[in-house]
């Protein structure tokens, strides 16, 4: 096996300072999107299929590219770096193209390119930081990324209420704010991933690893076999996991696709969002509040990771979801605008665990030789459940909850805290994945 050095703390921020360009443009996703479908005219039951475009192309893509980065080297530009750094380039021309949207279904065909480029882009560098990092820097290395994650969220989301009180006028068929946004966006995007392929080297495979990956070329058939292989033999606690992530992330799109309409009706008394001036201004309030909730995400993230050592991972994500679906519970019935700040807090906290907690309950039981596929492979745990929710829940929003937002994120109130009793269920064995223990360790955080 190829040596892991151990990377200082800086080293940790420079090798994920990519993850947050791509995640201002998911951020941009969760907040901005559905309201550009309500004022290109979309009625609320239409939003779930609106969406389909993130779980499907995530389901098709991040393990096809997971399989195909396992198969690649290039002593020039690596394993994973061509991957993230092409999705890059892609979501940067999709997030300037997006506000020029004139129609409804020119925003959906983009949204389709530019969530391809964002997961071409995620997978690698999930993958990345098991390459790069030694066991015991793993969950330094996720949790970090969930810093990033509420940082480029965050920025995403305050963009949009910045923007939203600082310019007027329209351009086309939206506000000009909205563009401000985006084009903010296609500058992160490009330059932090750049940052990140510039500053962070990949270790290079071994003489075996070579001289496996020439016995087994990368070819069309090399993903679809290699995600065969790893499902047949996936390890129990990751079908356990997948079990949680059905409720956790179905719930996560409900409160996406509804927070914005959910504040215009409980704060702003209104339901109409075409041209309306104070739905304008529940979008603007929705992105603070997703900046909020996303800034105590950074924030705990790193105390996350700390806690993490000194007691279980699975614990801690129990406890996070249940004050996350408690808060969603909440969320719909507060008519104060600023009030809306303390149900995101544990929301915040909780977005955090599930962008770093989960994987470090799995990781140790992958087998290095795969780790892209099988990051692949939680991904699609996570689009499967968003698939299936945008394919059903505007049935259930229109016959059963009346096409009321705030019921919507009830709903997923109530999911989040079925997902906190299934994550009890999960029983993750300790590491057989010992590559890394007895080596000498140098210095570093």
């Amino acid at each position: 096996m190829s040596f892991k050095p151990r990377l200082t703390f800086s080293q940790i921020i420079n090798m994920n300072v990519g993850f947050f360009g791509i995640q201002y443009s998911f951020g941009l996703q969760q907040s901005a999107v559905n309201p550009i479908y309500d004022m290109l005219g979309a009625s609320p039951d239409q939003i779930p299929l609106l969406n389909l475009a993130g779980p499907m192309t995530g389901l098709l893509i991040q393990p096809i590219i997971g399989a195909m980065s396992d198969k690649t080297w290039s002593p020039r530009f690596g394993r994973r770096k061509p991957y993230f750094m092409i999705g890059a380039i892609l979501c940067s021309i999709c997030l300037f193209l997006f506000p020029f949207s004139s129609a409804l279904w020119m925003a959906v065909g983009l949204l389709w390119i530019l969530d391809a480029a964002n997961n071409t882009a995620m997978e690698p560098y999930r993958a990345f930081i098991a390459d790069k990092l030694p066991n015991d820097q793993h969950p330094t290395g996720f949790l970090t990324q969930s810093f990033f994650t509420g940082l480029g969220i965050t920025l995403a989301n305050l963009s949009l209420f910045f923007f939203q009180k600082h310019i007027t006028g329209t351009y086309g068929q939206l506000p000009i704010w909205v563009y401000a946004s985006f084009f903010l966006g296609t500058i992160c995007s490009i330059a932090s991933v750049g940052w990140s392929v510039y500053k962070t080297p990949e270790i290079p495979p071994t003489e075996e690893e070579l001289a496996a990956l020439k016995k087994e070329p990368l070819n069309i058939f090399t993903p679809f076999i290699e995600i065969s292989a790893a499902i047949k033999n996936m390890p129990k606690v990751m079908w356990q996991l997948g079990l949680v992530y059905l409720f956790q992330w179905y719930a996560l799109f409900c409160y996406w696709q509804n927070a914005s309409k959910s504040i215009a009706l409980s704060v702003w008394k209104t339901n109409v969002y075409e041209h309306n001036k104070l739905y304008d201004e529940a979008v603007g309030w929705t992105g603070l509040v997703n900046g909020w909730y996303n800034i105590v995400t950074f924030l705990s993230a790193f105390v996350l990771l700390w806690l993490a050592k000194k007691i279980s991972p699975k614990l801690i994500h129990v406890i996070c979801l249940i004050m996350a679906g408690v808060g969603l519970l909440v969320f719909p019935h507060i008519t104060d605008k600023n009030l809306l700040f303390i149900p995101m807090t544990g929301f915040g906290i909780a977005w955090a665990s599930m962008m770093g907690i989960p994987y470090l309950l799995v990781v140790h039981k992958i087998p290095k030789e795969r780790y892209g596929v099988y990051m692949g492979i939680i991904n699609m745990m996570i689009v499967i459940p968003m698939l299936i929710q945008t394919t059903t829940f505007g049935y259930i929003l229109k016959h059963f909850l009346n096409n009321d937002p705030g019921k919507a994120i009830s709903f997923g109130g109530v999911f989040l805290l079925i997902a906190s009793a299934l994550t009890l269920l999960i029983k993750s064995e300790p590491s057989t994945n010992n590559e890394e223990v007895n080596m000498p360790m140098g210095g570093g955080h």
